[in-house]
């Protein structure tokens, strides 16, 4: 439970960091940059202290190829267009019904009543304290693209969270112990090609448009963006896919995908603050009293476990 707490921190520091590298370098280089800086740290410490290639790579790069290949691909899509709380609203309301359905149908874990009970007063806490107000104005093409890649983030996300837990249950068929570090370098290696392939198409298509890929002016203008930019980027990468990941892996170690994603939901409250600071959105009285009901439903699943 604690692993996923800290991950929820740290993936509202991420949203905050993700919503403004992509409003300034667009959705498909900062995921691309936040994903390579990521597997860089993880690749150092799996073969610092951790285990390389050990346990049950396979899975974990298959969760990767759907978790962040796909899933945050569209996440990164959806995130200028509707704003981080939104965004992630959307998707971790998503993820966490999604998840525990998967994970029900494939590997026959259930949830018992109050455990269901208490998911669903985390996502309905969650819904009443995020409900789209009119204080932020968004166009129709973009609601619908941003509703659109939400929906496919948390499809890959669950489906990727899921692909964890099959992962660590052939880690213990074999005896084996694998820390999470080491399980997320494997996910992001398998999460990397995507963003990669994605990202090289865009930047051959809309060369033309700017003068070339290496003309000096379009490099200058990079380079001065990039000087504001990177310790954004920086961040992001850290509290997002390295850190963040690390922990969801060690919190689904132990604990069912519905669980850990309904937890994880509550990302958004702990958003609040920081979203009025960086985005202006306004907090009230609804987003308080959702805020309260989700908190109540985390400790009430706490207990319930």
């Amino acid at each position: 439970m604690l692993a996923a707490l800290v991950t929820t921190l740290l993936f509202a520091t991420s949203a905050v960091c993700g919503y403004r590298t992509a409003k300034q370098i667009g959705g498909l280089e900062a995921n691309f940059w936040r994903i390579t800086l990521a597997t860089i740290f993880l690749t150092i410490w799996a073969f610092t202290f951790g285990a390389g290639f050990a346990g049950a790579p396979e899975w974990f790069m298959l969760s990767g190829l759907f978790g962040i290949g796909l899933g945050d691909t569209a996440y990164f899509q959806a995130l200028p267009r509707l704003g981080s709380r939104r965004t992630v609203l959307l998707m971790q309301c998503l993820t966490a019904p999604f998840a525990a359905l998967i994970e029900w149908l494939w590997l026959g874990t259930k949830l018992n009543l109050p455990e269901i009970l208490c998911i669903a007063v985390i996502l309905t806490g969650v819904a009443i304290a995020l409900a789209p107000g009119d204080h932020l104005k968004i166009s129709a093409r973009d609601w619908k693209i941003g509703l659109t890649a939400s929906l496919f983030a948390a499809l890959g996300g669950a489906l990727g969270a899921v692909i964890i837990r099959k992962g660590y249950v052939a880690i213990q068929t074999e005896h084996q112990q694998i820390d999470a570090g080491t399980t997320g370098y494997q996910r992001v290696l398998g999460g990397i090609l995507i963003p990669t392939i994605a990202l090289i198409i865009f930047k051959w298509r809309s060369a033309p448009a700017h003068g070339g890929l290496f003309e000096r002016k379009t490099l200058s203008v990079s380079r001065e963006k990039w000087v504001r930019i990177w310790p954004w980027v920086l961040a992001n990468a850290l509290a997002g896919q390295t850190l963040g990941v690390t922990c969801m892996q060690w919190a689904l170690k132990t604990t069912q995908a519905g669980i850990v994603t309904a937890i994880i939901a509550t990302t958004p409250l702990v958003l609040l603050p920081m979203t009025r600071i960086v985005e202006g959105e306004s907090i009230g009285v609804r987003s308080l009293a959702g805020a309260l009901i989700a908190v109540g439903g985390v400790i009430g699943l706490t207990f319930f476990r």
